[in-house]
């Protein structure tokens, strides 16, 4: 079935990535950068290492996929998922850092960190907190204002950013449920996940066709939706990748990488 509103849409594919650690293997990556459109590359705080990140942005190159950092908490006992309570100078920091370790790595291959999307903790306590949003957001903003900052739809990371005027891409997730606050499922819960890559493309579908969430009760948030998330730490991740592009393009949607996006072209 076509969607005739959807005809010309276009629609961003994410993943997480070179997160290899005691938590997670990153065998698939090779695989999923043939799928997605960018790639949001571990930084080595909570999980990858100078070697991933190399590994990550050559194949992305090859393959066409943006390139972007993904900043956490330095936590790899617990792959950056505890909450730490850090200054607003700490924070920036975690993400000036972890940036410039990537940007430094792209550059080797001649390429460029073009978006910016948190990760774990760090990203949900954002979500939640509007100061915490504000720092990070100013702390993008201080690296370039080119930078395309990937945050959760509806959350208090989109609200600070577009105060500060920033190129915004909103995501919605693929393999997630969501409360009907329109926060994410706690992954300590048991339907937290969507493992049925079936049931995953349905859900996209039916979130970027409405451009609302789609909550775990049947209430649906409306909202923006520029990019899928799709997580590489799941057993079903490829599985879902595929059947998540292959249903979007069957309806009409274009995808690009975010930096290839009509919104952005002309900020």
């Amino acid at each position: 079935m076509l969607y005739s509103t959807l005809k010309t849409m276009e629609i961003n594919i994410n993943c997480d990535l070179g997160e290899k650690s005691k938590h997670h293997s990153n065998k698939h990556d090779p695989d999923l950068l043939k799928i997605v459109n960018s790639a949001n590359i571990a930084c080595g705080y909570h999980a990858g290492d100078v070697a991933t990140m190399h590994d990550v942005v050559q194949i992305s190159k090859k393959n066409g996929v943006s390139i972007g950092a993904h900043p956490s908490f330095n936590d790899p006992e617990n792959f950056g998922r505890e909450r730490m309570n850090l200054s607003n100078s700490e924070i920036k920091k975690l993400i000036y850092d972890q940036y410039n370790i990537l940007q430094n790595i792209s550059n080797q291959h001649g390429e460029n960190v073009t978006h910016i999307k948190p990760h774990g903790a760090l990203n949900n306590m954002a979500c939640e907190d509007i100061e915490l949003a504000t720092t990070l957001a100013s702390a993008i903003n201080d690296i370039s204002k080119d930078l395309i900052y990937l945050v959760p739809t509806g959350s208090k990371m989109e609200e600070a950013a577009k105060k500060l005027n920033m190129r915004i891409a909103c995501e919605i997730f693929a393999d997630r449920n969501y409360e009907d606050d329109g926060n994410l499922v706690s992954r300590k819960k048991s339907h937290a996940l969507i493992t049925d890559p079936d049931e995953a493309k349905k859900h996209v579908l039916s979130m970027v066709k409405n451009q609302s969430l789609n909550c775990h009760s049947g209430k649906q948030i409306p909202c923006e939706i520029d990019s899928v998330c799709i997580h590489g730490d799941n057993e079903s991740s490829l599985s879902t990748a595929k059947f998540i592009k292959e249903n979007l393009i069957e309806n009409g949607l274009e995808l690009k990488s975010l930096n290839k996006m009509e919104k952005f072209k002309n900020d």
